[in-house]
């Protein structure tokens, strides 16, 4: 894995906000007979995770900005330099106890993600990447899916849920591809989701309406892992858009032909 003083503060700092949550995670079962509970307890979880990772990564990089999905944007000293940190990817899934949530932590420079951690602390899985290092989970050096073929293709998508985004324009989007690929899938975590396809367990994925903190460690472990990752106007405003189309050179592109048509 990498071992550069940036991913070496980066990986401390999600190993041990995942600790907290893992303890966390395993009493929210105990609470799904309150209605009030367990979204109380979340919350709670969720700052008490973004309380570590600030305190972590600004005891070891103290001129960095931070931009946070609780506190927001915290400016800092070099403006070069911003953290941009998602605590709790996953919140719903992690309520109603579903093992499928991460911690998401990447280094956005000059606008550009150029290095990322994301960790999911039930199956301690542990992605990380960093500009020019390659991609990891644990140990082991990921790549992208190499199937060249839609047909072939399980691709992860995110629903827009009660409240957000535009339904129509999804059911389109969703009509357009599902009679094209061997398979859909949809997690509740748009960290992992970018992770799984790094690590080649997704061929693409596609999301609209994300924040950075959603996106931004995804980003550079996609193009780590050899994949390619664009707006869904083909170019390269994904953290300014809030949407992404993610896989390998081939599927991303014929993804994208798919959305776009819908």
């Amino acid at each position: 894995m990498i071992r550069t003083p940036l991913m070496t503060v980066m990986v401390q700092a999600v190993r041990k906000a995942g600790r907290a949550l893992a303890r966390d995670f395993g009493e929210v079962e105990q609470l799904q007979v309150s209605m009030k509970g367990p979204a109380d307890f979340v919350s709670a979880a969720d700052r008490k995770a973004e309380d570590v990772l600030f305190a972590e990564l600004s005891k070891a990089r103290p001129g960095f900005g931070f931009l946070m999905e609780e506190r927001g944007r915290v400016e800092g000293s070099d403006p070069a330099n911003e953290w941009v940190v998602d605590p709790l990817d996953g919140t719903t899934n992690f309520l109603h106890g579903i093992p499928m949530f991460a911690i998401s932590v990447a280094l956005v420079r000059n606008g550009t993600p150029v290095a990322g951690a994301i960790y999911n602390p039930v199956a301690d899985e542990l992605f990380v990447a960093e500009h020019g290092q390659g991609a990891f989970m644990n140990d082991r050096r990921i790549r992208v899916a190499a199937r060249k073929k839609l047909a072939d293709a399980v691709v992860c998508c995110g629903l827009p849920h009660m409240g957000r985004g535009d339904h129509g324009q999804f059911n389109r989007e969703l009509a357009a591809v599902q009679s094209h690929v061997a398979g859909l899938r949809r997690t509740g975590s748009a960290a992992l989701d970018l992770a799984w396809v790094a690590a080649g367990r997704f061929d693409a994925f596609w999301e609209r309406n994300l924040a950075a903190w959603d996106m931004a460690a995804g980003l550079i472990l996609v193009r780590e892992a050899g994949g390619y990752v664009s707006d869904m106007d083909d170019g390269d405003k994904v953290l300014d858009k809030g949407h992404v189309i993610a896989g390998n050179e081939v599927i991303r592109r014929d993804l994208h032909r798919l959305l776009k048509a819908a």
